[in-house]
């Protein structure tokens, strides 16, 4: 079955082949279709399209779909093109020529654009939800190591004394700035394309704003080229809030590798926690943190990808849009296991203690005596060439006791000022209110 099927059948192949990864990929959509259904019904009574009636039988019979997609009871039969087409049989086949009077006033561009929107925003919520305990782990991870120093580096070489309170903390804020883009794509995604039908609007006198508010939206996608337009713009700017976490914890975990091996030796694992080698006995491997860099990196090719995707596409519906979803959709599972595999990781991590007592890391407090010489009085220039010679003539000396007090440093960390920029951000998602709109389309 297919909605748009009129006297001639498409040759098998191109049937095949246009349709590919589409009905995988229509099974993340299926419950975000018949919210949108539920939700341009109760329009199309309240403009005199349907029956008081109709309406209720519609909502009746969309309600029990819902139901079995929630039991993972729904599947699309062999020869049904697409979510939409399914639900439409469905339908159909229960309530005879009312179900067919559903897709009135709307076309399958504005149908896809709705689920897609949803779907969307749902997905960023779960996010959102899964960076927090994160989040609230580096923070008490930060504040427990605050003074367990460690190196710092630059260029790969040794630079300053830093600590794994600050190397905890950094992550925990660099997650308040990804917070801050997934919210600026929920704001993206919050918006209503539905009633912009195939992209020029609609003859019927339909009410665009009803559905907005059925849904939860926090406003419309006003003009309806734009509205199909949005495609393909929509899923980047998505894409590109997940790069960023993605890059955190790719870079994280980066950190995490070279902190194990031995020449560093500054973190370890349980065992249970790390893998072994088929001929070295002495293997502990950092496979879980090999793993999250490697999904990420590749998320982070998403927005280049869909970019790519989308170069020279005039106005207008393509075919080329229906590909974004195969790599995008899966990517909200991929990431969401890597935050709570992170999270495991780091509940169970070792730190070495008083690492920066090896005389190894003494030039780590060059700029420390440098700054002591200028607390007595000596100019900075001065400084810093005295303490230049002495390392080069092999007379340096150096104390390993540090006090940096200034807003973000390793003795003063300004925790609480972070998870209030986090707390701040977190409570500017409507999540509240799009819930009790979906709760009051379901009831």
């Amino acid at each position: 079955m297919k909605l748009w099927q009129k006297d001639k059948t498409s040759l098998k192949e191109v049937e095949t082949f246009t349709v590919g990864k589409d009905r995988e990929m229509d099974i993340y959509l299926a419950a975000f279709d018949v919210l949108g259904s539920l939700a341009h019904i109760e329009m199309l009574e309240s403009v005199g399209l349907l029956t008081k009636d109709e309406l209720s039988q519609l909502q009746k019979e969309l309600k029990n779909i819902y139901q079995q997609i929630q039991r993972g009871e729904f599947k699309l039969q062999e020869d049904v093109e697409d979510i939409h087409s399914q639900v439409e049989l469905l339908l159909t086949q229960k309530l005879g020529d009312t179900g067919k009077k559903i897709h009135s006033a709307r076309s399958r561009n504005d149908q896809v654009l709705v689920d897609v929107k949803l779907f969307l925003r749902n997905e960023l919520e779960e996010l959102v939800k899964k960076i927090q305990p994160l989040f609230d782990l580096l923070q008490t991870q930060s504040e427990k190591y605050k003074d367990h120093l460690l190196p710092g580096y630059t260029h790969l070489q040794l630079a300053m004394p830093s600590s794994f309170g600050l190397w905890f903390g950094a992550y925990a804020e660099g997650l308040v700035d990804d917070i801050i883009t997934i919210k600026a794509a929920y704001d993206v995604v919050n918006k209503n394309p539905l009633g912009s039908a195939a992209g020029y609007g609609s003859s019927f006198p339909i009410n665009r704003s009803i559905t907005t508010k059925l849904l939860g939206f926090e406003d419309l996608n006003y003009n309806v080229v734009y509205a199909q337009m949005g495609r393909g713009k929509a899923e980047r700017i998505v894409a590109q809030s997940l790069a960023n976490v993605a890059d955190t914890l790719a870079r994280l975990s980066m950190d995490a590798c070279l902190y194990l091996n031995q020449n560093f030796g500054f973190i370890s694992f349980p065992a249970e926690l790390t893998t072994g080698s088929s001929i070295m006995p002495h293997k502990k491997n950092p496979d879980v943190f090999e793993l999250i860099r490697s999904h990420c990196n590749r998320i982070k090719s998403l927005p280049n990808e869909i970019i790519m995707m989308t170069t020279n596409l005039p106005s207008g519906y393509h075919r080329d849009l229906q590909l974004l979803k195969e790599h995008l959709f899966p990517s909200f599972k991929i990431l969401g296991d890597c935050i709570e595999m992170t999270g495991l990781m780091l509940s169970n991590i070792e730190i070495k203690k008083d690492i920066l007592s090896d005389e190894k890391y003494k030039y780590l407090f060059s700029v420390e005596e440098v700054n002591k010489l200028v607390n007595d009085g000596m100019p900075f220039r001065d400084a810093y060439k005295k303490v230049g010679l002495d390392i080069e003539a092999g007379k340096f000396t150096y104390n390993t006791n540090i006090n940096h007090t200034h807003e973000g440093s390793t003795g003063n960390l300004c925790t609480a000022e972070i998870r209030k920029q986090m707390q701040k951000t977190i409570n500017s998602f409507p999540f509240a209110t799009v819930q009790a709109a979906i709760n009051s389309l379901l009831k």
